[in-house]
């Protein structure tokens, strides 16, 4: 904290030239002002800062405290301190505020003014807590120079003394402070400015009549001009508000709003009053007309009623201003993503079923912006937004990501369709005229969860599907659907444990030289058992650890069990080599290569004993790193295998290029090899091998029909059922020994 108020310090020391006015000296008698700090630096600024201040004749008497604890007891110790300027971060993150509490709550003192300071913006106390608790001002000490410092400490002083006067009158006195509790709950402001109005009645007299005005621009939608509106009215006609106050009809009134206006102060005449806000960057006139001059009293209650009302005011503006930026899209107006979630939960929680919650997220909206530039993409989404809107039905649209925008409506009107037809025509960025299409996400009232941020992951969902969906793009959300993801998650995690725990196996399929008979080799094949003793088919497991991530190393893990394995092969069988299927994520990997040449080393293997097989599907990701990776292996002696070759859909220029040992036939070109005219594929395969001088393995053989097939085609090794299923480790050893 000290460091980034040190760095503004020379802030505090600015020359300014026009207080005369709050310096001339009066009385011996002072104000006793506490500075609450934990940096004794802050305090010595401070005092300079405010060594020859004079206010109403007094001079300031200076007492200090360096936490939240020594402040309240000096404050219970001392009656007479008029104004404390507060720390809000000290030995505690809320420790001023716990000043404040003690001051209001404990030693129930009304009288004294607070003004907070802190050198952490981010830990600027809530609205609520500043208006509940009397909080005189609330500054970052960045920007408390000295001129800012001395007007706040006036301001505040000159309270103090309005209060303690007006004490006398507390039936006054307690309607000012109902009147700013009850404004302090206000935080549009229109309920604000009338709110002022009805707490003026209470003040002055109840047949008054009141309008309150500012100036339009910035303040009323749609309003670009610097006349005085009207904001609310007491004792005229509703259809004022909004309005220019020439609409009021009186020009005397008009004349005093901007008379007071432009001279920045209160005017009390006979018959009206017109009282000058100001705080900030913020300011309006409240014009009230009065059957009677009011008493010395009742302009000092007031003047304090409208200092409480400038800062009221002001904060309603900065409340709005941090309700914009915290729940609108800055670029298009549109609701933002928190205010989104606020709309579906009135659309969880409504009656009305015949509703529709929806997301629709522009497809390759980052490429537009990569080749256009950002200034074309925000063009390009705020056209997005303008388009949507056009679709009427008095839906709500809301942006909530950076090309994905959310809408509830009536279902007969946000359908897949009407959605659709939105994107039909090119859409109008800058000069370009860009077509564009979309994905919806969409869940009907009759599947929505209870609250916003569940229907959110429902339409999210939906959306997600819709994405993948080749064929249409959109999708509606069901129950069987976030089913299905819980489904999926339960199975990752029981995956990671068990793999955790060793419930992984690796099992081996023998595979055999077609003119021979003799095992050659197998194929290391995983399985999954469970902690119950039961399988998991790899066909969902594969795919699970693939999407998690897990594959990589559940891979590491299976080219360490095979190597392991050919180490004991080496005893007895040292002609057998082991096939293992390795998959795209792996080789993602910038160790793979360095992986597996590290763990043959390690065991000590003979390159060629191990064989890496891969699908053709894996080559249309990304091809080359494929290539390249497989070429350094190829080089250091390993073999490599293409599994189910003819089922994909890769080049077969790609085919040319792979360094390859063996090409495998799929087990869909052998199951019905041996009836006629079933073979071709399979002949084409083969064929293609020999050209190539490639091996060639069937798999899938489950009946002599299909090997005397295979023969005459001059297939050069087989595996499948017929032969010998998979088998653990040990059971595959034992099989070796018998085929010997």
């Amino acid at each position: 904290m000290q460091a980034s108020e040190n760095s503004h310090d020379d802030f505090l020391f600015i020359d300014d030239s026009d207080e005369d006015e709050i310096l001339a000296f009066g009385s011996n008698e002072t104000w006793q002002v506490l500075i609450v700090d934990d940096d004794p630096e802050i305090h010595s600024v401070t005092q300079l800062a405010l060594s020859d201040l004079v206010v109403l004749g007094r001079r300031l008497e200076y007492l200090h405290a360096y936490s939240g604890k020594d402040a309240c007891h000096l404050i219970e110790q001392n009656d007479d301190i008029v104004l404390v300027l507060l720390d809000v971060v000290m030995e505690t993150d809320d420790a001023g505020l716990n000043v404040v509490k003690y001051i209001r709550e404990t030693l129930q003192r009304k009288d004294i003014r607070i003004v907070l300071r802190t050198g952490q913006p981010g830990y600027a106390p809530e609205e609520s807590v500043i208006k509940e608790y009397d909080i005189n001002d609330y500054k970052t000490k960045t920007e408390l120079t000295r001129r800012k410092l001395v007007t706040t400490v006036f301001a505040a002083i000159r309270s103090f003394q309005q209060i303690a006067t007006v004490n006398e009158n507390r039936q006054g006195l307690e309607k000012i402070v109902s009147g700013a509790t009850e404004l302090s709950s206000q935080h549009s402001l229109s309920t604000y400015s009338q709110s002022v109005l009805t707490q003026l009645k209470f003040l002055i007299s109840d047949d008054i009549s009141a309008v309150f005005c500012a100036r339009g621009q910035g303040i009323i939608d749609n309003i670009d001009d610097l006349s005085f509106y009207v904001l609310a009215q007491e004792g005229f006609d509703n259809n004022l508000i909004n309005k220019k106050i020439d609409t009021l009809q009186d020009h005397h009134a008009s004349k005093q709003v901007k008379a007071c206006y432009l001279q920045q102060k209160h005017q009390y005449l006979d018959d009206s009053l017109n009282l000058y806000v100001a705080k900030g960057d913020y300011r309006a006139v409240i014009h009230v007309r009065i059957s009677s001059p009011l008493s010395e009293i009742q302009t000092q209650l007031l003047n304090v009623f409208i200092t409480g009302v400038a800062v009221g005011y002001e904060n309603v503006h900065l409340f709005q201003k941090l309700t914009n930026a915290a729940y609108r899209d800055w670029l298009t107006n549109l609701p933002n993503r928190l205010e989104f979630v606020r709309l579906l939960d009135n659309f969880a929680q409504n009656e009305c079923d015949n509703t529709v919650a929806a997301l629709i997220d522009i497809n390759h909206f980052s490429d537009i912006n990569d080749a256009l530039g950002q200034d074309i993409g925000n063009q390009l989404l705020t056209a997005v937004g303008q388009r949507i809107q056009t679709i009427g039905c008095d839906c709500q649209l809301a942006r909530v990501g950076a090309d994905v925008f959310g809408i509830i409506g009536p279902a007969d009107c946000l359908t897949p369709e009407n959605l659709i037809a939105l994107f039909h025509q090119p859409f109008s960025a800058g000069e370009q005229h860009l077509p564009i299409n979309s994905c919806f996400g969409l869940c009907t009232k009759e599947h929505a969860q209870s609250s916003g941020v569940q229907v959110l992951n429902q339409i999210n969902i939906a959306l997600n599907i819709a994405k993948k969906n080749r064929l249409e793009h959109f999708a509606y959300y069901h129950s069987d659907i976030e089913d299905q993801m819980q489904w999926r998650l339960n199975m990752i995690r029981q995956l990671r444990n068990d793999f955790a725990n060793d419930c992984l196996e690796l099992w081996y399929q023998p595979q055999l030289s077609l003119t021979t008979g003799k095992v050659i080799g197998a194929e290391a094949l995983l399985r999954w058992r469970t902690t119950d003793g039961k399988f998991v088919s790899p066909a969902v497991f594969i795919p699970l650890a693939e999407y998690s991530g897990l594959i990589i190393e559940i891979g590491d893990w299976v080219i360490s069990q095979a190597c392991k394995q050919l180490k004991i092969l080496e005893q007895n069988f040292s002609e057998l080599s082991i096939s293992v299927n390795v998959s795209i994520p792996q080789f993602r990997q910038d160790n793979f290569v360095d992986n597996i040449i590290n763990t043959m080393t390690q065991h000590k293997i003979k390159p060629h004993k191990l064989e890496l097989e891969i699908t053709e599907n894996i080559l249309m990701d990304e091809p080359q790193i494929i290539i390249d990776a497989l070429t350094k292996l190829k080089a250091q002696g390993i073999s490599i295998a293409l599994d189910d070759f003819g089922t994909g859909f890769s080049s077969l220029s790609y085919l040319q290029k792979l360094p390859l040992d063996r090409l495998k036939v799929d087990r869909a070109f052998v199951t019905d090899i041996h009836q006629e005219g079933q073979s071709v594929i399979a002949e084409t395969i083969i064929n293609l091998g020999k050209k190539m001088q490639l091996k060639v393995i069937a798999e899938g053989i489950e009946e002599i029909e299909q090997q005397e097939r295979l023969l005459e085609l001059g297939c050069d090794e087989v595996q499948g059922f017929y032969y010998a299923k998979p088998m653990p480790a040990d059971e595959f050893i034992n099989f070796l020994q018998q085929q010997s």
